[in-house]
């Protein structure tokens, strides 16, 4: 890809985080681009398609794929905490308001797919962990769909409110509600008598 081309990716993808998709003008795009609209009609044939170039390229989808999981120690308290930070690690206040932007109508159909790798590899991710869990006797069998889009659930929603309400929801560190929600998840809440 060129750089005349990049840099009205960039400009588009930054717009559409901090605007939205339908409040992004191609006025807008070609100006924090540093160039014409003409330039930018000659790359790209609409704003959707600059979009859509962008969403594929990874640094626009957020990073995370499979191999941010692997520092595993088969313990499941630790094991479960590293997925829950290697996420809020990836997924940055910046890639979710992205990914709020992304949501309109007129483009959701073709982003949706590109944008769901990064719940994908998360979840794929924690359900073999599970199974190898399960065959290394350290966990019975059960529901592992369940149980990671359970942890995913949990790890989103802090992420997604923290970028939403930029920290304000809540007092909670990240570091308390990873330790607090883990330890939940594995011995339930306990029971007063």
């Amino acid at each position: 890809m060129d750089e005349t081309s990049q840099k009205i990716i960039d400009a588009t993808m930054s717009l559409v985080r901090d605007k939205g998709y339908v409040a992004t003008t191609t006025k807008d795009i070609a100006k924090l681009a540093g160039v014409n609209e003409c330039t930018l009609f000659r790359k790209f044939k609409t704003k959707k398609d600059i979009v859509l170039s962008g969403v594929e390229q990874e640094k626009w989808r957020g990073n995370l794929t499979s191999e941010a999981f692997q520092d595993v120690k088969w313990e499941l308290a630790p094991d479960l905490e590293m997925f829950m930070t290697e996420y809020m690690n990836r997924i940055t206040p910046d890639f979710v308001k992205l990914s709020i932007g992304l949501r309109a109508p007129q483009l959701y159909e073709e982003a949706a797919p590109l944008v769901m790798k990064v719940p994908q590899a998360f979840l794929s991710s924690l359900i073999e962990y599970f199974k190898e869990m399960e065959n290394r006797g350290k966990l019975p069998h059960l529901d592992f769909e369940c149980l990671a889009m359970t942890i995913f659930s949990s790890t989103f929603g802090f992420t997604f409110l923290n970028a939403s309400f930029e920290g304000s929801l809540s007092s909670v560190s990240r570091e308390q509600y990873i330790k607090q929600s883990v330890q939940t998840f594995i011995q339930g809440i306990p029971n007063q008598k």
